[in-house]
C-alpha cells in the first residue's frame, strides 16, 4: 500500500466514523447528573428534560460508583462499558451515555437519525506532505509526572505524563506530551499557529503510532476535535507545551460552515 492510499483511508474511516450512529454528528444533550434515580424525557415534569425523544423515556439510575441502569418500561437494562467510550445503552432511536468528567456524571444523547448526518458536508484536508510524517524519540520520563489540564467548560482534569515525543523542526528541539490514550495509544492535543484561521482554534489530536524507540507522529493525521462539531462535548485543551509557535500545514482543517 502507498502512503497516499494510506491516508486516503484514513481520511475514508475518519469520516465513516465521524457519520456513524455514535459519532459526534448526533448529539443533542448533555445534562448534568447526580447518583439517584430520575425520570427522563422530553417532557418539562421529567427530571432530565431531553430536547429530542418522547415524553416519557424511562427511568435512569445511577449509582454512586458511576454504574447505571435504564428501563424505558421493559424492565432496567444496564449501560454497556464500550472501549475508549463511557456506557451506552440504544434505547429506541436514541443513545444514551453516562459520562463523567472529574467526578460530574452526566447524561448524552445521541439521536440515531439526526439529519446531521446525512447534510454533513465533509471535512476539508491540506494536501498530503510526507515530509509532515515526523518520526519522534520516544523518551519516558524518570518519574510520572502529573499535569492538570484545561477542558473547554472550564474545568480542570489531571493526566499522568510517562513519557515525551522529542523531534527537530526548523533547527529547533520540540518536546510534545501525550496527556491522553486511545486503544493503547498516545495521543497528544496541539495547537500550531494556523488555529482559528484554517485549523479549529482551540486544538486538534494526533494518535502516535509506535515503531520502536521511536513514535511516529504523521500530523496529516491531525484531526479536529469532538468539540468542533457539537457544543455537547467537553475536549482537553493543548498543554501550554503542546502550542506550537509555527504553522502545520497539514492533517484537517477547520470544519465547514453549513
Amino acid at each position: 500500500m502507498t502512503y497516499e492510499t494510506e491516508i486516503e483511508n484514513w481520511r475514508a474511516e475518519r469520516l465513516a466514523a465521524l457519520k456513524a450512529e455514535d459519532g459526534w454528528l448526533n448529539l443533542t444533550d448533555r445534562v448534568d447528573i447526580a447518583p439517584g434515580r430520575m425520570t427522563v424525557g422530553s417532557a418539562d415534569e421529567n427530571d432530565v428534560v431531553l430536547s429530542v425523544g418522547p415524553a416519557r423515556l424511562g427511568v435512569l439510575e445511577l449509582d454512586t460508583d458511576g454504574s447505571s441502569r435504564f428501563d424505558a418500561g421493559e424492565g432496567a437494562l444496564t449501560l454497556t462499558p464500550v472501549p475508549d467510550a463511557p456506557p451506552r445503552l440504544k434505547v429506541g432511536d436514541l443513545l444514551i451515555e453516562v459520562t463523567q468528567v472529574e467526578g460530574q456524571y452526566a447524561l448524552r444523547v445521541r439521536d440515531a437519525v439526526s439529519p446531521n448526518r446525512s447534510s454533513f458536508p465533509g471535512i476539508e484536508s491540506y494536501p498530503l506532505d510526507p515530509a509532515w510524517r515526523i518520526e519522534a524519540d520516544w523518551i519516558e520520563l524518570e518519574a510520572p509526572k502529573s499535569l492538570g489540564i484545561g477542558m473547554v467548560t472550564g474545568v480542570e482534569t489531571s493526566v499522568q505524563l510517562t513519557h515525551v515525543a522529542r523531534f527537530t523542526h526548523d533547527g529547533a528541539q520540540i518536546e510534545l506530551l501525550p496527556t491522553h490514550w486511545k486503544s493503547g495509544k498516545p495521543m497528544f492535543v496541539i495547537r500550531d499557529r494556523t488555529a482559528g484561521r484554517e485549523t479549529y482554534g482551540a486544538s486538534r489530536f494526533l494518535i502516535g503510532e509506535m515503531a520502536g524507540d521511536k513514535v511516529v507522529l504523521d500530523f496529516n493525521k491531525a484531526f479536529n476535535p469532538p468539540c468542533a462539531y457539537t457544543e455537547f462535548a467537553v475536549c482537553p485543551l493543548p498543554p501550554r507545551q503542546n502550542i506550537m509557535a509555527f504553522e502545520i500545514l497539514a492533517g484537517e482543517k477547520k470544519p465547514i460552515e453549513g
